[in-house]
């Protein structure tokens, strides 16, 4: 292995009941992942507990925690007793009254290496966040880590290109997506197979325009929804991506699942000398990007 090659690992998983079951589990692959060589392990949105926004509850803000808090001793022990860097999310409770879905970036000696609160927050039948989540005030800052400089975004961030612009921008060298999507059970079957091809589609597209590897790590399983309806069935397919949009690994769109492979961090210098997307910007007319819309 050169020092540019970077052995990663994605846990894909499901609901497991509570944050201490989930954390358990979490634990348990880790610790196989590490086994397996990776360095960076990569978790999935609200890792601790069920998709909690599928409905409006205020009973559900009891679950969010502080930032350094018990997920991230707990996630800080792991990564420390391991020796890799852990990419976590965490329900985060900054003051009474507000609240930011965070993605934390663990060192592999156990200290908090930087946060990442989500900017791009939905609002749609079963994602019902912005009840709940502030948008980010954090920026689009990569969080600089042993194994690179790590560009941090969750998973309605995956949408945005300007968001994976930034990141690249900053120098980011790898672009993580913790993730929590999944189907209408009621759907169509044609219609979940267009909504799971956009979103890997979206993904590549990032790596495509920045030249970046891209690492993006789903859940898994059906989840009911408290409201009655049919809930969601989150479909997994957790990816890694090159600098060119080829899928490097995939995982299954059913079970959980420790998605391994060793990223080659060096391929990104090659293919920006052929592909200088970067070079050919026009920043001189872009100013419109500021604006809602182009009335």
């Amino acid at each position: 292995m050169n020092n540019k090659t970077l052995p990663v690992a994605l846990i894909q998983e499901a609901d497991h009941g509570s944050a201490d079951a989930n954390l358990s589990v979490i634990e348990q692959r880790v610790a196989e992942a590490a086994r397996r060589g990776a360095r960076l392990v990569l978790l999935q949105e609200l890792h601790n507990g069920a998709y909690f926004c599928q409905h409006e509850n205020v009973a559900e803000f009891d679950q969010a925690e502080s930032i350094p808090g018990p997920s991230t001793e707990r996630l800080g022990a792991l990564a420390r007793s391991h020796g890799v860097v852990i990419v976590g999310s965490v329900f985060e409770r900054r003051a009474a009254g507000l609240y930011h879905n965070t993605a934390v970036v663990i060192e592999k000696d156990g200290s908090l290496a930087g946060k990442y609160r989500k900017m791009h927050i939905p609002d749609d039948p079963g994602f019902y966040e912005k009840f709940y989540f502030t948008p980010g005030d954090l920026g689009f800052t990569p969080i600089d880590t042993s194994v690179g400089r790590l560009g941090v975004l969750v998973c309605w961030d995956q949408w945005y290109p300007e968001g994976a612009r930034l990141m690249a921008l900053a120098g980011a060298e790898l672009l993580l997506y913790p993730t929590a999507i999944g189907w209408d059970p009621d759907d169509r079957q044609d219609e979940m197979a267009r909504q799971r091809d956009a979103w890997v589609l979206s993904h590549r597209g990032h790596a495509v325009a920045n030249g970046l590897p891209v690492l993006s790590c789903n859940r898994v399983g059906h989840e009911p929804s408290p409201l009655g309806t049919s809930g969601i069935r989150f479909w997994g397919t957790s990816h890694v991506l090159g600098p060119q949009g080829e899928m490097l690994a995939q995982a299954n769109t059913d079970e959980p699942e420790i998605l391994m492979h060793e990223v080659d961090l060096a391929r990104s210098e090659h293919v920006r000398r052929i592909w200088p997307f970067l070079r050919d910007r026009r920043i001189d007319a872009y100013h419109d990007l500021l604006k809602r819309y182009r009335d």
